[in-house]
């Protein structure tokens, strides 16, 4: 029904969800000669979680924001009270499409619950373990496994450097916007 309101017009729907990359990417799937070995150079040191929450809007947008280390509430918060005031400056119903992580329903965003539904921003909730339910893990799949595939990273800023080039590759062949929002200590620019 969601996806049918969104088709229509007469709802923005999006996808939320969190993914994380280190400075190992995975090697990807290849044919090689008999007697031959793949081999992947890795640098001295693993490095830092960089990770990534992202609103999808299929074949529409994606806006996203990278943190070191994993996402926090503060984080998931920030996100979406832009989708709130968003969703108030046009007026336009919003609904999120999510999984049941523990940040997705503590306590202080099940406070702001009314807050964000007075600003026309609603919250759906999927089944637990139906991940392939949301768009927005394929998104995920597909940066990890061709943009950054196969690649090593000398430290986290050349790592972030490749995600965002990659979800920038990723907009572009999928037709959509994208926008990175940039997190700082109080509020984001």
């Amino acid at each position: 029904m969601l996806e049918l309101f969104a088709a229509t017009g007469e709802i923005d729907l999006k996808y939320l969800d969190e993914s994380g990359f280190c400075l190992w990417s995975e090697p990807g799937y290849t044919y090689y000669f008999r007697g031959e070995q793949k081999r992947l150079e890795q640098t001295l040191r693993r490095g830092r979680r960089l990770s990534i929450i992202g609103f999808l809007q299929p074949l529409i947008s994606f806006v996203y924001g990278l943190v070191i280390g994993g996402v926090n509430r503060k984080s998931y918060i920030q996100m979406m009270e832009i989708e709130a005031a968003d969703a108030q400056k046009t007026g336009h119903i919003r609904v999120i499409v999510q999984d049941n992580g523990p940040i997705h329903r503590c306590h202080q965003v099940q406070e702001l619950w009314p807050k964000w539904e007075s600003m026309g921003l609603y919250i759906f909730f999927l089944p637990k373990y139906c991940s392939e339910m949301n768009p927005i893990e394929l998104e995920w799949q597909h940066l990890k496994k061709d943009e950054l595939r196969g690649q090593t990273f000398d430290d986290e800023l050349d790592l972030a450097y490749a995600v965002i080039n990659g979800v920038e590759a990723r907009g572009k062949k999928g037709n959509y916007s994208t926008q990175r929002v940039k997190f700082n200590s109080n509020s984001i620019t």
